[in-house]
């Protein structure tokens, strides 16, 4: 007898199933033959492809260069549920040697954890020479997640935006490269990848109670973006803004983003590093954006 999983993707439309990343590039210059099949990808997904893998080349080609210098990166990734940050970190490290290259993505805190001082659970993973260390959410948690959801008190959120300007400080100023990603999925593409969760059992393991809340609490996420940023934008440590709705272009120039701002041997030249001004916005022109449609948040991005 199947498994529930099995009659589920027995049961999927042919239009639903993707072909896995790279595929349609590795397979390009194939030819006729028995026992193929033709696949036909729109040519802008050939080009993504293409894309995606020269940057990938650009991040090894860092992390080498990391390995010998002794740098640190710390790269912060925010954002609503379903914003595509997940996606995003797993396209920077796919080829990147795990050995100096981690993704921290923390549960709730424990018992233990809820009584101690609120970003001494997120030190021991900072990175050490070499490393790229990416926090799928991060310290942001108590900006905005906490407090929408009750899982923090006004006192506790209101220390946080005061102190985390000061710790950031002092990491940039002992040398971490830090980067704050907040990526922004509007309502109703947000929406649309729920549902899309519910359908496809790949899918599956994202579900999560609190996803019908996401859209629910939406004003009051936006509120309390609009505190951090206003509270946390700091030139030594500013945020990006990452446009998110098409989570292709999303990925391409967050990775752009970061590789212009790092320095390392045989790097591509800047225009083909350049990142889309339309997808990558900085902290001081959302803050700008939101400031003029605070009255009107059907105007505000996610």
């Amino acid at each position: 007898m199947g498994s529930k999983v099995d009659k589920e993707v027995k049961e999927m439309p042919a239009s639903s199933v993707k072909l896995l990343e790279k595929t349609a590039l590795k397979n390009a210059e194939k030819k006729k033959g028995k026992n193929k099949t033709a696949v036909w990808v729109k040519d802008w997904h050939l080009e993504y492809e293409q894309e995606l893998k020269k940057l990938q080349i650009e991040l090894m080609k860092l992390q080498t260069h990391m390995k010998d210098s002794g740098e640190r990166i710390l790269a912060l990734f925010e954002g609503r549920d379903a914003a595509g940050k997940g996606g995003t970190i797993k396209r920077f490290v796919e080829h990147l040697n795990p050995r100096h290259a981690r993704v921290v993505a923390l549960t709730r805190p424990n018992e233990t954890e809820v009584t101690q001082w609120y970003f001494q659970r997120y030190i021991p993973h900072l990175p050490a020479g070499g490393e790229i260390v990416f926090f799928d959410r991060s310290w942001y948690n108590r900006a905005m997640v906490e407090p929408v959801m009750g899982f923090c008190t006004d006192e506790q959120n209101k220390r946080f935006l005061k102190d985390v300007p000061m710790l950031e400080e002092l990491l940039v100023k002992d040398g971490i490269r830090l980067f704050k990603f907040y990526f922004s999925v509007s309502k109703e593409e947000q929406k649309r990848r729920f549902d899309s969760r519910k359908t496809d059992p790949l899918k599956h393991y994202k579900l999560s109670p609190v996803d019908n809340l996401a859209q629910k609490y939406w004003d009051q996420y936006s509120i309390r973006k609009f505190q951090m940023l206003s509270e946390t934008n700091r030139t030594i440590a500013p945020w990006t803004i990452v446009r998110s709705d098409n989570k292709k272009f999303a990925r391409l120039n967050c990775m752009k983003f970061l590789l212009s701002k790092m320095q390392y041997a045989d790097k591509l030249p800047d225009e083909e590093l350049a990142y889309d001004p339309e997808i990558l916005v900085s902290g001081i022109d959302e803050l700008k954006h939101m400031e003029e449609n605070l009255m009107e948040p059907n105007n505000l991005y996610g």
